[in-house]
């Protein structure tokens, strides 16, 4: 057995390629949902730099929602495809925390027995020959195997690149992706050029990685393969099992793509089942993880009005006169004899307050960025009263009331199982209750809220992606549990098995 190919170093090699193939094909998932990349924070129409549709866009703001350019991807590429972005941010998660774990597993027991000597170069001379190496590979030739120990110049330069840069800028701009990273450590997004500059950075860091696994996974089938393969597959240098290896590994990848096929359509067979399973599994990464952030008072001092965005995206259209004619007929009064519910059943009395009465309130205003779950992102000042000093007109919490839900006069854009769409909803847990900057927005950048982005009201939650953030808010009550509610899993969104509640990734 080679000393330099121990069975730990080929079990973390194989478990890395099963991972990778799942945050890759979950990634895509996510892409295809909005397949275009900017570097201006508010993604104004005409001004990406890459994407992956022939669909133009329209530059007036609120008749093109975000949903209308989404893309179906196939389950044999993407897990799980068919226009599944939650599921697949799901995947994404459990799959990179997977993956950091065996990493870490890697690192770690490669400097314990000294064999990241075989990875890291320890003399300048590695730069001169890595480049005779890469005239050789130009030239469609191969490098005599004696300059392979077991890696030649070329591949070591490589190999550490991938492992000690690459792989760590794909984890520092995934993190600056997260809404509860943003609202916590604002100066850290804002240093990889905002919410789409670290979502940019990180799409071409994941070509990289994509193109080196394409890479190298071709070259142990090119060069020298008699070698490469019997010691990946058996840790032994004998070339008289190449043979033998050769049909293992053959075997093996076409196994792992199996695998990888399988759980998308496993996942879509019952998505409700896959969204339960999955959340149960990365939620207590979350816990570890993000749910402890919260929101840092002061963010003003980070986002300025010179941030605010020049255009702003939206998720679905004003409600229409199969949704409420109620509604129409407040927007076509401009909102004059508009009243906000408050309170429900479980408070025992219900208040009905206009715009006039809820100006009243102590007022809140601060610039922040929106996140979509999608991608996109807009920057913008926002106005209203915070959602706990609301609560506080009711009087004290009533006992049992452990969330708050918020409904609005729309509707879901569409229900997951295609029953009659009901109206869209989402549940807040107390500690988003209580946050500084969750609020009830009734104007944006010192203007009355426009329609199409939630007038005359619209829940803000800026520890989490715009799905939690309610528009054309009808009402806001207490409530003991949200399993008695919708589905039971907390809002529209998570009951079309699109997030989890409380998601704040």
């Amino acid at each position: 057995m080679d000393p330099d190919f121990p069975l730990w170093l080929r079990s973390t090699h194989l478990l890395n390629f099963v991972l990778m193939g799942i945050v890759l094909r979950s990634g895509w998932e996510i892409i295809s949902s909005l397949p275009r990349f900017w570097w201006r924070n508010d993604c104004k129409p005409g001004t990406e730099w890459i994407k992956f549709t022939r669909r133009r866009l329209p530059q007036e703001e609120g008749v093109y929602t975000s949903l209308m350019d989404e893309r179906t991807a196939s389950p044999l590429l993407t897990l799980p495809g068919r226009k599944n972005i939650g599921l697949g941010r799901h995947w994404h998660g459990l799959g990179v925390t997977l993956w950091l774990v065996n990493g870490f597993v890697y690192v770690v027991l490669l400097f314990a027995t000294g064999l990241w000597r075989r990875i890291v170069p320890t003399s300048w001379d590695v730069f001169g020959e890595a480049f005779d190496s890469l005239k050789v590979y130009l030239g469609f030739g191969v490098p005599s195997i004696e300059h392979f120990q077991p890696y030649d110049a070329l591949q070591m330069l490589m190999y550490t690149a991938v492992v000690f840069l690459l792989a760590p800028f794909l984890i520092l701009t995934g993190i600056a992706m997260s809404p509860a990273v943003r609202s916590r450590f604002p100066r850290y997004v804002k240093f990889w050029g905002g919410h789409q500059g670290a979502r940019s950075l990180h799409f071409i860091g994941m070509v990289l990685m994509t193109a080196f696994i394409v890479m190298h996974v071709g070259l142990v089938f090119i060069v020298h393969p008699e070698y490469n393969l019997p010691h990946i597959v058996f840790g032994v240098t004998d070339t008289s099992r190449y043979a033998q290896a050769f049909t293992i590994a053959i075997i093996t990848i076409v196994a792992v793509i199996g695998f990888w096929i399988a759980l998308s359509y496993a996942t879509l067979a019952d998505r409700a089942r896959s969204q339960r399973v999955l959340v149960a599994l990365t939620e207590p990464i979350r816990k570890l993880t993000l749910n402890w952030m919260k929101p840092r008072m002061g963010r003003q001092n980070v986002y300025t009005e010179k941030d605010i965005s020049e255009f702003h995206w939206t998720n679905g259209l004003p409600p229409t006169e199969d949704e409420s004619t109620e509604w129409l007929a407040h927007r076509d009064s401009g909102f004059r004899d508009w009243r906000l519910e408050v309170g429900g059943e479980l408070s025992g009395k219900t208040l009905h307050l206009g715009l006039a009465e809820l100006r009243r309130l102590p007022k809140t205003e601060y610039v922040a960025v929106h996140t979509c779950m999608q991608g996109w992102s807009a920057t913008s000042k926002w106005g209203g009263v915070r959602l706990r000093d609301l609560l506080e007109v009711l009087g004290p919490r009533p006992e049992g009331a452990n969330y708050v839900m918020v409904t609005s006069y729309g509707l879901a854009q569409e229900m997951y199982d295609h029953r009659p769409r009901e109206p869209f909803y989402a549940v807040l847990d107390l500690e988003m209750v209580e946050e500084d900057d969750t609020i009830l927005a009734y104007e944006r950048n010192g203007r009355p809220l426009e329609v199409h982005l939630g007038a005359p009201l619209r829940l803000r939650v800026e520890s989490n992606h715009g799905y939690k953030m309610v528009k054309w808010v009808r009402s806001v009550e207490w409530i003991t549990d949200f399993a008695d509610h919708g589905d039971g899993r907390g809002g529209t969104r998570e009951d079309a098995a699109l997030q989890a509640f409380n998601g704040r990734i």
